[in-house]
C-alpha cells in the first residue's frame, strides 16, 4: 500500500494549468469575442442600410418601369381611339374629372391596356401622370406621384379614374419633351404641336426632412425615346398632291 508521501508526489507530477495561464487564456478569449461581436454588429448595420436602400429604390424602379412601358406604347394624336399628347398643358385629365391644380403632368394615350374577360375595353387607354396631395399629410414629406388611367375612351361623360400610387414623398416632378433640337417643358398636340416628341425626360425630386439636416438628393432621371410618329392632315395632303403632280407629268 503506497504511503501518503508517494501519493502526493504522484499527484504533483500530473500536468495542470497555472493561474497565470488561465487568466491569459480568458483574456485572449475576451479579445476574440469582442472582435467577433464588432464584426457581427457591423454586418447587421450594413444589412439594415442595404435593406433600407433597396426598399427606397424599389418604388422608384417600379414607377420608372411603368412610365417607360406607357411611353413606349404611346399612340399618336390622330385616330378614333387616340387623343392628344399633353405635357404641362391645359385640360389634362378632364376626361377623368381631374385637373392640373396640383401642378404640371403628362397626359397621353398608350397601348398598354390589359384585355380581359371582365374588362370590355381595348388595349388603348388614357394615362395621366401627376402629383397629388398625400393621403396622410402628417406622415408625408412631400406629394404623391400617381398614375391615373381611363379605359373607357368612347364614354360621353367623365369617367372615374383608376388612380394608382407610384411614389410618395416626392417634392416635384419635371416632364420635358424633346423636339429634335431642344428640350421643352410644354407640349400640346391639341394646339400648336402637330406630332409627338422624339423623347420624353422625367426628373423626380424626392422630399427630405430638412429638420434632420439631410441634404437634398440628386434628381432621379429617366429618358424614354418615342419611336411612334404620325402624319397630320396637311402632311398627308401634301404627299398626295406631290404624287398626283408627279404621275401627271
Amino acid at each position: 500500500m503506497p504511503s501518503l508521501t508517494q501519493e502526493h508526489k504522484a499527484r504533483a507530477g500530473v500536468a495542470s494549468f497555472t493561474l497565470v495561464e488561465v487568466l491569459l487564456a480568458l483574456a485572449i478569449c475576451s479579445i476574440v469575442l469582442v472582435a467577433i461581436n464588432a464584426v457581427f454588429a457591423t454586418a447587421v448595420r450594413l444589412r439594415e442600410r442595404t435593406s433600407a436602400a433597396v426598399d427606397q429604390a424599389l418604388p422608384v424602379d417600379m414607377a420608372f418601369a411603368k412610365i417607360r412601358r406607357d411611353l413606349l406604347g404611346v399612340v399618336g394624336p390622330f385616330g378614333v381611339l387616340a387623343g392628344d399628347f399633353k405635357c404641362d398643358a391645359q385640360t389634362m385629365g378632364t376626361s377623368m374629372g381631374l385637373s392640373t391644380a396640383a401642378g404640371g403632368g403628362l397626359d397621353f394615350f398608350s397601348t398598354t391596356g390589359v384585355i380581359g374577360d371582365n374588362s370590355p375595353f381595348g388595349d388603348i387607354q388614357e394615362v395621366y401622370y401627376q402629383l397629388m396631395p398625400p393621403a396622410d399629410r402628417s406622415k408625408a414629406l412631400g406629394q404623391d406621384l400617381v398614375r391615373c388611367v381611363n379605359r373607357n375612351l368612347l364614354a360621353t361623360m367623365n369617367q372615374t379614374a383608376d388612380i394608382q400610387l407610384l411614389m410618395n414623398n416626392v417634392e416635384s416632378v419635371e416632364f420635358d419633351c424633346y423636339d429634335g433640337t431642344e428640350w421643352r417643358s410644354t407640349w400640346d398636340t391639341s394646339s400648336g404641336d402637330t406630332n409627338l416628341p422624339t423623347a420624353v425626360r422625367i426628373r423626380v425630386h424626392q422630399a427630405v426632412d430638412r429638420n434632420t439636416g439631410a441634404t437634398r438628393p440628386e434628381a432621379l432621371e429617366l429618358i424614354v425615346p418615342v419611336s411612334t410618329q404620325t402624319r397630320n392632315t396637311n402632311t398627308i395632303q401634301g404627299i398626295f398632291t406631290n404624287s398626283v403632280s408627279t404621275s401627271g407629268s
